[in-house]
């Protein structure tokens, strides 16, 4: 039978994904790919936002009118805080929330079992995502030069505006000697690269006595992976330890992903970040003191309730000031159950995407100014396997995206360059 898995959302969701492709492709199915048709499909969900809610249920109900007689399975955030509501659309079978990814290949084999799609029993678990013991071990494969390789899933900080918590439950950890076995695993496919993923990757260990650092010194020593990048990190969690040790030679590159979310102390405290501008900062000059040519991709979420021009105004200032190379920008997006959702002095959606627009526009010319102060160094380049209109591309240790005519020979291979 043709199992198509699609992906919505992150990229821990898309290492889940993989993992879930992998055991129907061992138990004998056919992987096709997510624009195929299929005999059954799973679906693993986003809920960070209100529109990711409306593009997973598009998703099911496109699926439904393709292939009216496939078998779908719905897996994932969105499943674990809204159930009984996919439950009710036509054509899902099987409802797994976040913690029970694991289970949807027996699941599907126990309905196909019973009579399939329409004759056997709708199933429907949310977990318990607050167990220490339940988390899903996944990482991704099926390209040549990354994979993505989770460490960690949930989180405790609880922060007013997200349902992520409640999704995917506390902070729970892989233990390490299984880590390093799948980043082995990861290496004997060929890949090069890793991406460590969670929810909350700094908080790895914390509750089963290792340690993040431990863990990053450990793959260190991974043979045949010759980069890693840490998908995202808290910025109260990435200690001068860390920092110091990653600039003293390591895989490990000089490319941070760490969330800000706002540059107004007054609205971090209304977020119930862990910080406050000074104190990311003082992070950005350590960090940039150490290592050279430092890549920073920045989150912001503009138009958080009671965020005035004043707070935003703020926020631009502080971005000039610490000068990252990206900003992902996201509009505040008001998810029911969360305190943020019952705050006063709700921010107009107009406001919002002006706010939006602002950001986008800065990020456009840091990111243009970071590439040209790289510009005439020579870097070395992980090449992807896409073409498109006859060239490649790939993206330096800094993370600045490099193109040039196709070369099946570089695929996967990292090469020097001088950068234009």
């Amino acid at each position: 039978m043709r199992v198509a898995v699609h992906t919505l959302g992150c990229k821990l969701n898309y290492s889940e994904s993989s993992t879930i492709a992998r055991e129907f492709a061992r138990r004998g199915y056919e992987v096709v790919s997510s624009d195929s048709e299929a005999d059954i499909y799973v679906v693993n969900t986003c809920s960070v936002t209100e529109h990711s809610d409306k593009k997973d249920r598009n998703l099911m109900r496109r699926l439904h009118r393709r292939s009216p007689g496939a078998l779908i399975a719905v897996v994932g955030c969105y499943a674990q805080l809204k159930g009984n509501e996919i439950a009710g659309l036509d054509g899902v079978d099987i409802v797994l929330g976040a913690g029970s990814k694991g289970l949807v290949v027996d699941e599907v084999e126990r309905m196909l079992a019973a009579g399939g799609h329409g004759k056997a029993p709708q199933r429907v678990e949310l977990c318990d995502i607050d167990s220490v013991e339940n988390i899903f071990p996944a990482y991704s494969t099926g390209e040549r030069t990354r994979a993505f390789l989770k460490i960690q899933d949930g989180c405790d900080y609880k922060c007013s505006y997200c349902t992520v918590p409640y999704a995917r439950g506390g902070s729970r950890s892989l233990p390490s000697a299984l880590l390093l076995k799948q980043a082995g695993e990861i290496a004997a496919s060929g890949i090069v690269e890793i991406v460590l993923t969670g929810v909350n990757t700094g908080d790895y260990g914390r509750k089963t006595g290792e340690s993040f650092l431990s863990l990053l010194q450990e793959l260190n020593g991974v043979d045949g992976i010759l980069r890693y990048r840490i998908s995202s990190i808290e910025p109260n969690l990435l200690t001068p330890e860390i920092i110091d040790w990653i600039a003293s030679g390591t895989k490990f590159l000089p490319h941070f992903h760490i969330p800000l979310q706002s540059g107004c102390d007054r609205i971090l405290g209304r977020m119930g970040r862990r910080y406050r501008t000074e104190d990311f900062r003082r992070k950005i000059e350590l960090i940039r003191s150490r290592i050279d040519n430092v890549f920073f991709g920045i989150d912001v979420i503009v138009g958080f309730p009671g965020e005035t021009e004043e707070d935003f105004r703020a926020t631009c200032d502080f971005l000039e000031e610490i000068h990252p190379a990206f900003i992902h920008v996201f509009p505040y997006s008001r998810r029911a159950g969360t305190p943020a959702a019952v705050m006063p002095d709700q921010v107009p959606e107009s406001v919002k995407t002006a706010r939006v627009e602002v950001l986008e526009r800065m990020c456009g010319r840091l990111h243009g100014e970071f590439c040209a102060m790289n510009s005439g160094r020579e870097e070395e380049v992980l090449f992807e396997s896409r073409s498109r209109d006859g060239k490649m591309t790939g993206y330096t240790r800094n993370y600045i995206k490099v193109e040039r005519p196709y070369d099946r020979n570089l695929i996967g291979k990292v090469v020097r360059v001088t950068l234009p």
